[in-house]
Formats: structure tokens, sequence, C-alpha cells
């Protein structure tokens, strides 16, 4: 993409009301804008994050075996009556009445509407398990939206639902899910910490969170520092047993603050504790029958008996997730996004539009790039140096050329990682080649 051609609405200023990192980038780089409070248009460089975020979710998902399907935003208020939620929910749901008077809502979460799909069709224990998940628009009417996309009103969200014959093939299924999500956000670029968690509004009995470390987290967590450095699960198979992964991980010490067990994290030797600020980017749920139950989400078992369905439900926040990556990952100048999920892979910088040899040299390279499936900016704009050096970094992506007359009489161009902030000067074959290599 060329800049000349791109729509990116950089401002100069901060926003008064942004208060954490991920605010303040998101709306200098021109990812967003707000439209009232809590929800946001998602303009062209945020809205490529968002989408190679979504990616990466639904990759892990398939892998695991769930199948993906989409389910509307609103939903009738039958189905949350059926499971007594309707009125119990509070006041963060957005309650609508149609032009007949039906009473509808704007779905905060969907665990009574998959009930329903699934009971419509699903009859014999020989059909289980099933994992159904989408990636879907919520709404849930937050008293107080702050911190740009991490809380606010309007977001996106990938949510599974698991369905089981009995406890312990739910917990299988738990699993699975559990070790899916380590996958993900280390493709992510980030480091996900699962922690012990309440269950909340989703109810049941065995929760976990997903939690980045963040110095502007929104609750203080406390975990065996070893948590942080052990390596994804990789390459596994999704039909064996996964208790061991869960096993490993859960056996240390790990809780947000509502869940905080002090006793227990004094235990820990000193040199391991590890407390600190944590975003949720993920949660997890086994909750029973508490909706199949109500809603007679019934299957006959092998003795001809209806018996309910065991369920679990997962999410990921994938719209929170820009932000959240934001936090963990930026500096003074602006965002150091992982390769992963970058807008753009390289930021090509010519130097000076003006000069004819430059100019023949960054579109080159350019075109280069293109061909190597790179994903490049190139700023072929008439700003100073200076200015395109501060918005490449603001906007962060992960490599910079920079091309400009004195480079190329000595056959040159430099070369800039972002995240190290290193700096070479390799022949454009050279930079090219070392390019590749990166993102290979």
């Amino acid at each position: 993409m060329r800049l000349s051609r791109y729509f990116l609405p950089v401002l100069k200023e901060t926003p008064a009301d942004a208060t954490v990192a991920s605010h303040r980038y998101m709306l200098r780089a021109g990812m967003i804008k707000q439209n009232s409070a809590g929800i946001y248009t998602w303009l062209p460089l945020g809205h490529r994050v968002l989408k190679k975020i979504e990616q990466i979710v639904r990759e892990e998902q398939n892998k695991a075996g769930a199948i993906e399907m989409l389910m509307p935003t609103i939903q009738s208020a039958d189905l949350w009556r059926e499971t007594g939620r309707y009125d119990a929910y509070g006041p963060e749901m957005l309650r609508i009445t149609d032009r007949h008077d039906r009473e509808m809502l704007f779905g905060p979460t969907n665990e009574d509407m998959i009930t329903d799909v699934f009971r419509s069709f699903v009859r014999s224990y020989k059909d289980l398990p099933k994992m159904l998940y989408h990636i879907q628009w919520k709404f849930r009417d937050e008293t107080r939206p702050r911190f740009g996309v991490m809380r606010g009103r309007e977001f996106l969200m990938k949510d599974t639902y698991s369905f089981d014959l009995t406890k312990e093939d739910a917990v299988k299924s738990y699993n699975k899910m559990f070790t899916a999500y380590l996958n993900t956000f280390a493709r992510l670029g980030i480091k996900a910490v699962p922690m012990k968690a309440d269950t909340g509004p989703i109810g049941g009995d065995l929760s976990h969170e997903f939690v980045i470390l963040a110095e502007s987290g929104e609750s203080e967590v406390f975990c065996h520092r070893d948590l942080v450095e052990m390596a994804p699960p990789g390459d596994v198979d999704f039909e064996g047993d996964l208790s061991h992964i869960f096993d490993e991980r859960t056996s240390l010490y790990a809780a947000t603050e509502e869940m905080h067990d002090a006793e227990e994290f004094a235990k820990i030797p000193k040199d391991k504790q590890l407390s600190a600020r944590g975003i949720e980017v993920g949660h997890i749920f086994y909750f029973g029958d508490k909706y199949s139950a109500p809603m007679k989400a019934t299957v006959m078992d092998s003795n001809g008996k209806p018996q309910n369905v065991m369920m679990g439900s997962y999410g990921i926040g994938v719209s929170r997730l820009v932000g959240g990556i934001i936090e963990a990952c930026h500096d003074e100048n602006g965002i150091v996004w992982p390769k992963s999920v970058a807008p753009f892979g390289v930021g090509i910088i010519n130097l000076n539009m003006k000069d004819e040899a430059c100019g023949v040299a960054a579109t080159d390279f350019y075109e280069k790039c293109v061909e190597a499936g790179l994903d490049p900016l190139y700023d072929d704009s008439p700003d100073r140096g200076g200015v395109k050096f501060s918005r490449m970094d603001l906007i962060g992506l992960p490599y910079q050329i920079v091309i400009g007359p004195r480079g190329l009489k000595e056959g040159i161009v430099e070369v800039k990682d972002r995240a190290t902030g290193e700096r070479q000067n390799l022949s454009p074959e050279a930079a090219m080649n070392l390019l590749v290599e990166a993102f290979a």
C-alpha cells in the first residue's frame, strides 16, 4: 500500500480523555474514531489489526475441533426468560422493543441462544461431543466505558460452546480450549497467563481467565513466575488426553485479586513470587447443565434415557486484544506490533521524493516486498524525514526501510528493527533477504 493512496488520519496531539497507552496510540495512529461513549469506528489501520487477530483466533479454534457458525446480534427475550437471565442480568443488557412490542435484546453473550440451536437439532449421545463457535459483535452497557476498546460497550468477541454427555467428557473439552488458548495467545505475540477466576453471571464451578501482564492492567494478579516463562504447547493431538497441559499450568499458583489466597501465595519461594497488574483477554467456563436443564436440551443416552448435556463456554475478546497487545507492546514513541498482527509488515520511507534515484529505488524495493508477501506500506508522502520517522514509529510496523540519496550513493539502505531499535546499513538485496527470513 502506498501511503498517498491510504487513509491514515494520524493525530499530533493526544486527546485529553485518553488515559492509557493503547487508547492514546490507537487514536493518534488513526486506528479508531470514537462515535459515542464506548463505541468506535474501526478505521483502516485498526481494522487490519482486528482482522489479523480474528484470523489467528479462528485458525486455532479450528485446530481444536470447534466448528464456526454465526448467531445474530439481536436476540429474543423469551430465550433468556427460559433460563431466568433476562431479569437477573442487570442494566448492562440493552433491552429493545420492536414495532410489534416483542421484547428483544442486543446480545451481551450467547449461552441461551446456542443452547436453543443445540436442542433444535441434536437428539442422540452419538452426536456428541460438539463444539460450536462464532465471532460476533456484542454490546454491554457499561456504567463507565473507559480505556478505549479495552472497556468499550460494543466489542468483537469469539465465543465457543461445548456440549458433552458427562462431566468427565466436558472437562476434556475444557482442556482442549485451555490448550488452544495458550497457543492462540502465543501466536499473537503475547504472554497470557491462565488464572483461577470467578465464574460471575455466566455461572458454573470451573473457570480460568487468561491475563496479559501490563502496568495499566485493571486488576492486580498474583502468580508463580515460572508460569510466565512456560513455552506454549505447540502442535498437539486435540483428540488425545490434554489433562497434562492443564495440570502443568494449574499446579502453579495464579489468581486474580478477587480469587487471591495470600497464604497460598506466601508458600511460593520469594524469588518466584510475581505480583503485577493484568488485563483479561480470555475467559473460559464449565457450567454443567445450568442452561441445558431449564431449556430442556437433552440427548438420549445409550440406555435410551434423556440426559441433560454438560456445557462450557469459552470467550476471547478479539477487539479488546488490540488494546491489550498495545499495552504490552509499546514504548515512548508508539506501538511496537508483534509481527503476526502488525497492520503492515514493512514500512518503506523515501527521504526525498524529489530525488529520482530515491523514487526508483523505493518503488523497486516496494514492489519486491509485495512480490515476497511482506505487506509493505510505502511512505511516498512529501513530508519531511522527521515527520515520516515519527509516523512510522507511532504506527509500530516491525521493520522500517529508509532510502535516501546519501545511502544510495554507497549502495545501501537502512533497516530499522522497531522492537529493538537496532539499525543496519545493508544493500537492498541483503535487506530484502533479512526481511524474508524474519517473516518466514
